[in-house]
């Protein structure tokens, strides 16, 4: 991996292997928004959202979850990029947050089997195995196996949403194998019990990914960068592991892939809010940061760590340990202008209110609706509000989810006629 001849800061350039430059290394990483309008395609409030984070100086803009297929979402109000039909509003979200000079990537996502049953569409995963969740277990019906056809399709609605993502204006995008999703799925040997080509030993779980990446990277131009979110891993015991990240990225490096994002977790194990069963690592910011060191010894590609960073000098160490990008995403939503902030006063560290719900998937959820509840303030041109309670927070976004539940149902209903 190259590196800066002076040793780089968070505001240090970072050119990718693609050749592309961004001009900091301080990334928004993916928060999902569930802003879309009411034809699954960015809203005036979404694209004011991400022009508010331009402003804001970061050096890269990810957006929240896109999906590939409007027949798996990943909840209500969510972005669908399937084809141009609303080129246009997706042209002007991908200008607003260019709109400062930041690169801005589209999060390419399937979510498998962790699609809410309120949507009212059937749900399928490599395998038919069912979300634990306790109480919420019922909110997320049993999958169906996918068949062959099943993962070819999804192979080309990857491929199809990165030619439109740079067919609108963005820079790259982002595949989506973390957090228990479709990718990520594959990835688990809890979540994929296949015995053909596609389960197995790592080689196979992992083929979904590697052949996403190299359709994607074949189809669009060599400027545009094909970046990947992996698990550093799922934090549940026999599932994906830090040695199964390592070996996956060892598969990445020869497909042109220009940064892996390591993250952690899933809907089980929500480590990516700081918790998970084992505890490991997740009592300071960057708490991925340790699993990145160990596979930046395989990466041929820069790496970007995101997981609790709100502080300039855990995002300085993060850069001073050799990793590339620094991802950060509540913090840029309690303070959307945290780079240009600590340009000036280094100190800043915005944090939400503390959780103090004994339950974790509880704890988890109500993390999620207080991010939503600045980012919703934010879209609306307000600060954020980050003491809000999050049992209020809960409120508002369940009846948020209801309302968005019943209109991406009529949608549906509509499509269908």
């Amino acid at each position: 991996m190259a590196h800066d001849l002076a040793w780089p800061t968070p505001f240090s350039p970072l050119t990718l292997p693609n050749g592309a430059v961004l001009p900091n290394r301080l990334a928004k990483a993916a928060m999902e928004e569930n802003m879309a309008d009411a034809d699954h395609a960015p809203s005036l409030a979404l694209i004011r959202l991400y022009r508010t984070w331009a402003e804001g100086g970061a050096g890269l803009l990810i957006t929240g979850n896109v999906m590939v297929d409007r027949r798996a979402m990943t909840g209500p109000g969510g972005v669908v990029l399937e084809s141009d039909v609303f080129g246009e509003r997706f042209a002007a979200w991908a200008q607003a947050a260019r709109s400062q000079g930041a690169q801005a990537w589209v999060q390419l996502n399937h979510p498998g089997r962790q699609m809410p049953a309120g949507l009212g569409q059937e749900t399928w995963a490599p395998s038919a195995v069912a979300l634990e969740l306790g109480n919420f277990s019922k909110q997320f019906a049993l999958p169906r196996e996918m068949t062959e056809a099943d993962i070819q399709a999804v192979k080309e609605r990857f491929v199809r949403s990165a030619l439109l993502a740079e067919k609108f204006g963005f820079t790259g995008v982002q595949i989506h194998a973390a957090h228990g999703y479709l990718l990520s799925q594959f990835l688990s040997p809890l979540t994929n019990q296949r015995r053909d080509a596609w389960g197995g030993t790592l080689a196979n779980r992992a083929r979904l990914l590697v052949e996403i990446v190299q359709g994607v990277r074949a189809a669009v131009q060599p400027g545009f960068a094909v970046a990947v979110k992996l698990n550093s891993a799922d934090f549940q015991r026999g599932g994906f592991s830090a040695d199964d990240a390592r070996q996956v990225v060892a598969l990445l490096n020869p497909l042109g892939v220009d940064v892996v994002e390591l993250s952690g977790g899933s809907y089980e194990a929500p480590a990516m809010h700081g918790q998970a069963r084992d505890g490991r690592t997740l009592a300071r910011e960057a708490y991925f940061l340790e699993f990145a060191r160990d596979i930046a010894a395989v990466a041929q590609m820069p790496l970007m760590v995101t997981g609790g960073i709100r502080r300039y000098p855990v995002a300085a160490q993060v850069v001073d340990s050799g990793i590339a990008l620094v991802g950060m995403a509540t913090a840029l939503a309690v303070e959307p202008r945290l780079p240009q902030v600590w340009r000036s006063d280094p100190a800043i560290a915005p944090a939400l209110r503390p959780i103090t719900f004994k339950n974790k998937v509880l704890a988890s959820v109500a993390y999620m609706a207080m991010v939503k509840h600045q980012l919703h303030r934010l879209s609306l041109g307000r600060v954020a509000n980050p003491q809000v309670h999050p049992g209020l927070a809960l409120l508002e976004q369940e009846w948020d989810n209801r309302l968005k539940n019943r209109r991406y149902r009529h949608w549906m209903r509509r499509k269908l006629r």
